[in-house]
């Protein structure tokens, strides 16, 4: 049986899922970003105690269809941008319709509605957050930063940087002023 999870965006949320999941006498078989494969199904009693379980941890069971999907989009981004190697020179719409296989058009329509965001304003998000990340860590120069995030210029980045955050990259990494938000945040 499968279940959905919203807020599970990294490492430590599965392995914090899979821990309650043991404690609660369950056998997680596959704990993947958003997705739990359990060895048997679940009567709506145990759905309610896992759901209130994960309540406590900051994440919750996803029942209906268009859910799952939106929390699918925002996993797959997270992915991504934060956990994936590759370099992001890949439109996030071409990602996305690789990994889930529907319109492209439906998905920015139904994240639109039910978030009240766009999926390229939650992608811009997520990068800019991101590098926040490596500012801070400061092992890499801006253009590298750049480089490494897909932007066409450190320029660009430097832009869009001070349009989300309110400060430029290079003043930002001095005063640090503006914490980084946690992932289920964005």
């Amino acid at each position: 049986m499968k279940i959905y999870i919203k807020n599970m965006v990294c490492n430590r949320c599965k392995s914090a899922v899979k821990s309650e999941l043991e404690q609660l006498g369950l056998q997680p078989l596959m704990v993947d970003l958003g997705e739990v494969e359990l060895k048997e199904d679940l009567t709506d009693e145990q759905k309610q105690v896992v759901n209130d379980r994960f309540k406590s941890l900051g994440f919750e069971l996803i029942d209906d269809k268009k859910s799952r999907l939106i929390e699918r989009v925002k996993n797959l981004v997270v992915e991504l941008v934060h956990h994936s190697d590759e370099q992001l020179n890949m439109n996030v719409s071409d990602y996305l319709v690789q990994h889930i296989p529907m319109e492209y058009k439906y998905l920015s329509n139904l994240f639109s509605e039910v978030e009240g965001t766009t999926i390229e304003k939650f992608y811009i998000a997520q990068r800019i957050e991101r590098v926040k990340e490596l500012l801070v860590y400061d092992e890499l120069s801006l253009s590298e930063i750049a480089d490494l995030m897909g932007y066409s210029s450190d320029a660009y980045l430097s832009t869009q940087f001070k349009k989300v955050v309110g400060l430029t990259p290079s003043h930002f990494k001095k005063v640090k002023a503006s914490k980084r938000k946690p992932l289920d945040q964005l």
